[in-house]
């Protein structure tokens, strides 16, 4: 998210957008449809997408390698939904008025042009998609169709939080709460168009990707001279505030029918370009380190019991925090050389104005860590999407995300 806003953006007033009206009240959205039943074919096999076909997680030398992992089949699931923030939008703030935007080359330099994707290419959602064997997800901004969204819609927008208040100096965007509005939409329109016992059947199968709490910390609790967030909370109660409200909206996707959760905590936040910039020495800053690790570690324990007290729910968290150390650590061995700057951005470890309109970034993109000041590159997005997605309980716990599609 760009930190060069102007100062009058400070005073500017909240807006959130999402949609408030209904078709009809969705407390009946179940009742039985009196057009017949329509089955849901399978979706179309991974092939169709342009997410490169996957290859295993390439291990440290200090690490046994693992045998090969077989290619999952395609269509393991009925469909992927997708809540978050810049980390997997794919065009949902495109149509707002936000500052928050990446619909300017040279975002998606290698898949064609800018989607809404803050990234050169792909997102870690494409990539988990892929190897679920469906198609990269519509955004929710896209004018329903039943035959691309059945498969999944992607509701993430850029500077969104779990507060709604959060990122309101970008202007508009779309909170998680609204993005769970919009999602209740989806189903309104899937069961006029596929009837509300098909739809009731498949969504407890469907998987839901949930991935929310960056921007309450770098858009939010770590802009003292905005929000005032930390005037009133201590990183240990702040975290608590955040889980609190996480709990809260988790179970209303469980209320509306989701069963199956991919929950991704926040990862090395103080070593992105952003932080760097701000360090005297250039290193990690581990002072916003530890203000974020409380989430995480509140986040998990949160999962552990509500794994034991929703009745046929599975939620893995996804440890991003672990992760990103693991690459951090052995980033020569995953291929990566340029670990602390952006690829494209001005200004210390370019990461203090980030990516520009027809910025020229750097050649070797597959190399670095970092696409622009806050956001990983297209590369670093496809291995954390396979470490998730066949990996141990360092990164997925307590099941990876193979293990989670076939339940």
């Amino acid at each position: 998210m760009a930190k060069f806003i102007m100062f009058f953006m400070i005073f500017t007033i909240s807006s959130v957008v999402g949609d408030g009206d209904y078709a009809y009240d969705y407390d009946d959205a179940y009742a039985p449809a009196s057009a017949s039943t329509i089955s849901v074919p399978a979706p179309p096999p991974a092939s169709t997408s342009p997410v490169p076909t996957p290859t295993p997680v390439p291990t440290p030398p200090s690490v046994p390698t693992p045998p090969p992992v077989p290619a999952p089949a395609p269509a393991v699931v009925p469909a992927l939904f997708a809540f978050g923030d810049s980390l997997i939008d794919s065009g949902n703030n495109n149509q707002l008025f936000s500052f928050a935007k990446a619909n300017y080359l040279p975002y998606g330099i290698d898949v064609g042009g800018p989607t809404g994707r803050f990234s050169n290419g792909y997102t870690i959602l494409d990539q988990i998609g892929v190897l679920l064997g469906l198609p990269l997800l519509p955004s929710y901004s896209e004018e329903f169709n039943v035959d691309t969204m059945r498969y999944g819609v992607n509701y993430a927008s850029a500077a969104a939080g779990i507060l709604d208040v959060t990122g309101f100096h970008f202007v508009e965007r779309i909170p998680f709460s609204y993005q769970i509005k919009n999602f209740e939409n989806t189903l309104v329109n899937l069961i006029k168009n596929l009837s509300a016992p098909v739809v009731k059947e498949a969504i407890p199968k469907c998987i839901f990707f949930v991935g929310m709490g960056n921007n309450d910390y770098l858009n939010n609790y770590i802009m003292p001279a905005v929000y005032f967030s930390q005037d009133q909370y201590s990183p240990q109660k702040f975290a608590e505030l955040l889980i609190h409200q996480y709990k809260a909206q988790l179970l209303k996707l469980y209320d509306l029918g989701a069963r199956k959760f991919i929950i991704s905590g926040i990862g090395q936040m103080g070593c992105i370009p952003s932080m760097l910039a701000e360090t005297s020495g250039g290193g990690c800053s581990e002072t916003v380190n530890e203000m974020v690790h409380p989430f995480n570690s509140k986040l998990r324990t949160m999962i552990i019991k509500l794994n034991k007290d929703l009745a046929g729910a599975h939620l893995i968290f996804l440890d991003m925090e672990y992760m990103f150390k693991d690459i951090f650590k052995n980033h020569k061995a995953y291929g990566f050389s340029v670990i602390d700057r952006g690829c494209c951005g001005l200004g210390k470890n370019q990461g203090e104005v980030t990516c520009l309109p027809f910025e020229i970034p750097c050649a070797n993109r597959d190399e670095y860590l970092f696409w622009d000041a806050y956001h990983p590159t297209s590369a670093v997005n496809l291995l954390l999407g396979r470490m998730a997605f066949y990996n141990d309980a360092n990164y997925s716990y307590p099941i990876n995300i193979q293990h989670l599609a076939l339940i």
